[in-house]
């Protein structure tokens, strides 16, 4: 397919992007109006219902001032017991305050609607780099369970019956991707809503697999980064340093994380795949926070994933999201 067939195509995808926009915006501004119009027409009868109020309170009035002008006359004329200058709000006035809220709550939807369309814009970019991410079984712990043609994660309390395998972790409940990254550009999302601790990242095949030291946890050591979140903090992790992140109502820790890798570059990002906000990037940027006097990867890479305990309280299990367009 030549260069302007392409560019063909991707304008009549923006086509439709625009056409499904205006065609709401039009909606939304027809619907405006209509509120208006409504609106409009409630308030001219009541601007009529308080005229009219108007006249009688200024025929009383002048009734009160010829009597007053004339005492005779005020003896032989009674005065009307059933007046009172104070008139209700109605229902019909009442009913316009309503729109208003209504407005609002519209206003406050397409701002949502707004951040989420610019999130998917960020986020097709990092799509065009999607891998297909499976778990290399040789490498997990024997109380780890593959499943969903190894692309789902969980930690059972009871070991399986399988036969040891020096790129099997012994100790730690990990587990790690089965094709190494080399070069290139390359993004994938974990879901970990079900999993109450969990730990995703990047390791070389370096990393050492027995024990349970630094050597052989992910973020502790130079041969491994990994954004973790446990006991409510969210934390990203390398070379044994690391970086609180925020975790508020506001900015809760993330049901599906983004991971992007430019090999090259030696670029590491992890994102909240339903914001694509950056939650940490491990560049030459960083390098005063990690120690590293060049950021860049040496060895080839593997997606890592870990579990903690499986005596704490919570669900225990990972699942690498399909992204095949």
């Amino acid at each position: 397919m030549g260069s302007e067939a392409m560019k063909q195509q991707v304008q009549e995808c923006f086509e439709e992007l625009h056409m499904a926009l205006q065609e709401d915006e039009k909606a939304v501004l027809d619907m405006i109006e209509q509120d208006r119009r409504e609106t409009s027409s409630k308030l001219n009868r009541i601007l009529q219902d308080w005229n009219q109020h108007l006249g009688l309170l200024q025929k009383h009035i002048s009734t009160i001032q010829s009597t007053q002008q004339s005492p005779a006359e005020s003896t032989k004329q009674p005065f009307p017991g059933d007046f009172t200058c104070h008139k209700k709000l109605d229902r019909a006035e009442e009913e316009i305050k309503m729109n208003e809220e209504r407005i609002h709550k519209l206003t406050k939807v397409l701002r949502n609607i707004s951040k989420d369309l610019k999130a998917q814009l960020q986020r097709k970019n990092l799509l065009l780099d999607s891998s297909n991410v499976v778990i290399d079984k040789q490498t997990c712990h024997k109380q780890i369970k593959v499943t969903s043609e190894g692309r789902g994660l969980c930690l059972s309390s009871e070991d399986r019956c399988i036969p040891n395998d020096p790129l099997r972790f012994d100790q730690l409940y990990c587990a790690l991707g089965s094709v190494a990254i080399k070069s290139g550009q390359h993004y994938w999302e974990v879901d970990v809503h079900c999993c109450s601790s969990w730990a995703v990242g990047m390791a070389y095949g370096s990393l050492q697999r027995r024990g349970r030291d630094k050597g052989a946890k992910l973020g502790r050591n130079r041969s491994s980064w990994s954004l973790e979140f446990q006991d409510g903090h969210l934390t990203a992790w390398h070379n044994d340093r690391h970086v609180a992140l925020p975790v508020t109502a506001a900015r809760a820790a993330p049901n599906r994380v983004g991971v992007f890798v430019k090999y090259q570059k030696g670029r590491l990002v992890f994102y909240d795949a339903e914001t694509m906000r950056t939650l940490q990037e491990f560049s030459a940027i960083q390098t005063a926070v990690f120690d590293r006097a060049h950021h860049q990867f040496t060895e080839p890479l593997y997606p890592a994933f870990r579990f903690f305990s499986p005596k704490d309280k919570g669900h225990h299990h990972m699942e690498i999201c399909n992204l095949s367009l």
